[in-house]
């Protein structure tokens, strides 16, 4: 995964405190054991500073984990921490909702706040 492949542009409106909410409800990525196909929806909610991030980048980050064998708990801390380091936001969280395999599924939210 390439945090450098992540575009920024200029938040217009940074004296005002508001909440950007992206859902990629198409993630997919491989398990690290069985090697079989994960998909599961991407949440993130932020609270932007001086930058917002740059939806098509965030799709061709998100296309990087595609085939890479990574457990649901790295990939939504690997996630926050990314985007974090890019976007230095006032408060970021990053919520992974994962399609039921064996018929258990998993969620899990990270948060930070400056």
């Amino acid at each position: 995964m390439k945090r450098e492949i992540l575009e920024v542009f200029d938040n217009t409106y940074p004296q005002r405190e508001y909440i950007i909410e992206i859902v990629n409800p198409e993630f997919t990525s491989v398990c690290p054991i069985t090697g079989l196909p994960d998909f599961g929806t991407i949440t993130v909610r932020y609270v932007p500073d001086r930058s917002c991030i740059e939806l098509k980048s965030l799709k061709y980050y998100y296309f990087e984990f595609r085939n890479a064998g990574i457990f649901y708990e790295n990939i939504t801390n690997r996630i926050l921490d990314d985007l974090v380091a890019v976007l230095e936001p006032r408060s970021l969280s990053v919520k992974t909702e994962w399609k039921a395999r064996g018929g258990i599924t998993e969620t899990v939210t990270v948060d930070y706040t400056a």
